[in-house]
């Protein structure tokens, strides 16, 4: 090519791009969105998202509106969290059949024209309508000319009425969410035929009646199914197993009953059916499925002992709040090494905690109380590095507070409460600087508080009733706000007036004590008291009443 010619070519390829850049939309588009902008300012005001955007621009260049790369036509309309309440303008839209994407979330609609659903429908390329977190009420609009609409939400509003057949045609849908709602009625069999499916999610609504129906067994291609916060009852059904491509199945706090299905895990991730009815044991194979990530199954009525094949990506296990017995399988728990949630809380679980729990070391909680644990609690603990939560209260634990526990930094709620623990508070509480709450009452403590836990800055809660504590009284950390309670130990001293520095504290128990000497004053003068207890002590002189009148009548003051 000579230099000429390169020259034509260079010369035809700016033009080409100049007339690709100033394509303009079609001119009933444009007038479209003019007659949108006007009403949506009227009606939005000083929130008006365009306000800084002339009507006479093109509307490809407006917040929430996407066109072809050529800017000759309307693909796209978000507008998303723009303030609107008044739903005069969804027709006109409608009016751009181009529209492949249409996003109404986090506004304030009450209603949808029916303008709407009729106009809309006729758009052939349609694939995404989103209506959630709106005001929506009133019973769901038919979608059945709606045929390549693939994703379609109205999550979040306060719509009514059964569902039955709005969808029977959306032979393209791929997601559908209809969460936190107040539909009633069953769920409806023909969701089982829109066999793209690859969503549903139908929680929090008022969903009654039977089974899950067996015809959801047949959407091949569902991974996401929630049934969360309903009202259903009978049983999983076992067709579920067979969708292999299922991720996650959540279908909590509703009331199903029976047995957990066999083979449910094969393909799951995620499985939740915590806070229902189920009975039975939990399938020895239940734990072992490689895929699966997270299980919850706490607070139903299963029996038996917690299985021993458990697979190592396991990092959420929930199974708290059922009758489960026999000991903590160590050997299987301490293969975990992406456990991060451990919660057996309310069962009959008995034995010693197994040293081989030290080595989950991505723990960040650990939930062990309301059982029948017994032993001293092991020195391992100390290397859980990343814990934020330890629960062991409620249990049989002997022996003393090992201090290797205080060497968890990153500890936040501490509960060692209601069990026979014995010696002294470690003087290393100190360690713990993110400590929030501190639960050690209902023990065989001995000695005195160390001076160390005024130390604990940020703490809030500060719970040492029911042991048998003695000598002065530290300064306490000035964060405490929840509670301070050192009942029924033995202190023998005056109420300290360091106590005077928790001008934020709500609780404060010091009854059952031989605490003497006069009412300290400046107890009624910390405003923020709701609850005072002062009885079965050695105190003298006037009780004295809080200044403020009004605020008194919100406290309850024993002494």
């Amino acid at each position: 090519m000579n230099r000429y010619a390169k020259i034509a070519f260079t010369l035809l390829i700016f033009l080409i791009y100049i007339q690709l850049g100033f394509s303009q939309l079609p001119s009933e588009q444009i007038s479209t969105m003019s007659r949108v902008y006007e009403i949506i300012k009227n009606e939005t005001g000083t929130q008006f998202i365009w306000n800084n955007v002339s009507k006479d621009s093109s509307p490809c260049s407006w917040k929430g509106v996407r066109c072809t790369p050529d800017n000759s036509s309307i693909i796209k309309l978000s507008f998303s969290l723009f303030s609107i309440s008044g739903s005069e303008f969804l027709p006109f839209i409608c009016q751009i059949d181009t529209l492949e994407f249409i996003d109404l979330s986090y506004n304030y609609l009450s209603s949808i024209p029916g303008g709407f659903i009729t106009d809309c429908g006729e758009i052939s390329g349609l694939k995404l309508l989103n209506f959630s977190v709106n005001r929506l009420v009133g019973s769901l609009p038919n979608f059945n000319r709606f045929r390549m609409l693939d994703h379609l939400d109205f999550s979040q509003n306060s719509l009514t009425g059964e569902i039955d057949s709005q969808f029977l045609e959306l032979d393209s849908l791929k997601s559908l969410n209809l969460s936190q709602n107040n539909f009633t009625g069953a769920i409806p069999i023909n969701l089982g035929k829109l066999y793209l499916l690859e969503e549903l999610q139908l929680s929090f609504n008022q969903f009654t009646g039977g089974l899950i129906p067996d015809e959801f067994g047949g959407l091949s291609k569902l991974k996401i199914l929630i049934l969360s916060i309903n009202d259903l009852s009978g049983g999983i059904p076992n067709s579920l197993s067979n969708i292999s491509t299922l991720l996650r199945f959540a279908a909590n706090q509703n009331k199903f009953n029976g047995t957990i299905p066999p083979g449910i895990t094969s393909h799951l991730r995620n499985l939740d059916l915590s806070y229902n009815s189920l009975t039975g044991t939990i399938p020895s194979d239940l734990l072992a499925r490689t895929n699966l990530q997270s299980i919850d199954l706490s607070y139903n009525k299963l029996e038996g002992s917690i299985p021993e094949n458990i697979h190592t990506r396991l990092f959420r296990l929930r199974l708290g709040g059922n009758s489960l017995n026999g000991t903590l399988p160590g050997e299987s728990l301490g293969s975990l090494g992406e456990l991060t949630y451990l919660e057996l809380d309310n069962n009959n679980l008995t034995g010693s905690i197994p040293p081989e729990i030290s080595k989950c070391t991505n723990l960040a909680l650990l939930n062990l109380a309301r059982n029948g644990l017994t032993g001293p609690l092991p020195t391992s603990l100390g290397n859980l590095a990343n814990l934020q939560v330890l629960n062991l209260q409620l249990n049989r634990f002997v022996g003393e507070i090992p201090t290797q526990i205080t060497m968890l930094h990153r500890l936040q709620r501490l509960k060692l409460s209601w069990n026979s623990l014995s010696g002294s508070i470690p003087d290393s509480f100190s360690n713990l600087g993110n400590l929030t709450n501190l639960d050690l009452q209902g023990n065989h403590l001995r000695g005195s508080i160390p001076d160390s836990i005024g130390y604990l800055d940020i703490l809030l809660e500060l719970q040492l009733g029911k042991n048998q504590l003695s000598g002065h009284i530290p300064a306490m950390p000035q964060s405490l706000q929840i509670a301070l309670n050192l009942s029924y130990n033995l202190f023998e001293v005056d109420i300290p007036i360091s106590l005077s520095r928790l001008t934020s504290l709500e609780v404060l128990d010091l009854s059952n004590n031989r605490f003497s000497g006069e009412i300290p004053k400046f107890l009624m003068q910390m405003q923020t008291l709701t609850r005072l207890v002062l009885t079965n002590n050695q105190l003298s002189g006037v009780v004295p009443q809080f200044e403020n009148s009004v605020m008194s009548k919100q406290k309850e003051i024993r002494i």
